[in-house]
């Protein structure tokens, strides 16, 4: 999982990047809002976690609401120290999920952010995603199909696909296998036997197979 950092004071950003690498995400760090809405556009990330006054042209605020008129749905999480009611209420408007206020416990940082990305795990508003090949997955039912026929995965295989499906365009390390389907350190031939098992279900296989890395689908 992907996470931006728009955030210029040092130290503040430094220990939130430290602390998320640390539970297992990748973190990307920015103090200017021009360069981080440049990588917004070169990185797929799954949570922007934002302060509002920042050098450049547009603070916090402004870059999300052109975010989302660009049709960018990145779930975003406001760091910052107002604390007026319009400011908090502006930050809701502009689209953002949540806020988190100055000074924060690291542990709150995390638990928002969790929820957040478990709220919005999917970036498409759409029930169905379309892949590689004609298949096609039904978020709600958890049903993968081709054709209209259904593909009947098991419990494991369902959460692998939809970890690839989340980070499709990205490679999907063995770490990250574990961390989000076992929860627990798995052995990576373990995991190899269950894609491959995953992988004969498929007619045509569209699942990657990044040697020494992991797995990926594109986008």
């Amino acid at each position: 999982m992907k996470i931006l950092i728009l955030e210029d004071e040092s130290i503040l950003a430094i220990s939130m990047r430290e602390f998320l690498e640390d539970c297992g995400y990748e973190v990307n760090c920015f103090s200017h809002s021009e360069e981080a809405y440049d990588a917004i556009y070169e990185t797929v990330y799954d949570l922007l976690l934002l302060d509002v006054k920042v050098p450049g042209e547009k603070n916090g605020f402004e870059m999300l609401e052109l975010l989302r008129k660009d049709g960018n749905k990145t779930p975003a999480i406001f760091i910052t120290s107002l604390t007026d009611i319009d400011d908090l209420s502006r930050g809701y408007e502009c689209g953002a999920c949540d806020y988190i206020r100055k000074p924060f416990d690291l542990a709150e940082l995390k638990l928002r952010v969790e929820q957040v990305i478990k709220l919005h795990c999917f970036s498409s508003s759409d029930e169905s995603i379309e892949l590689p090949f004609g298949y096609s997955y039904d978020l709600k039912k958890m049903k993968l199909t081709l054709e209209g026929q259904n593909i009947p995965l098991s419990k494991t295989e369902t959460k692998i696909l939809e970890l690839l499906i989340k980070q499709r365009g990205n490679v999907v390390s063995y770490e990250m296998f574990w961390e989000e389907i076992w929860g627990e350190w798995i052995d990576p031939t373990n995991i190899r036997v269950q894609v491959g098992n995953l992988r004969k279900k498929l007619k045509h296989d569209f699942i990657k197979n990044i040697r020494g890395l992991g797995y990926s689908i594109d986008l």
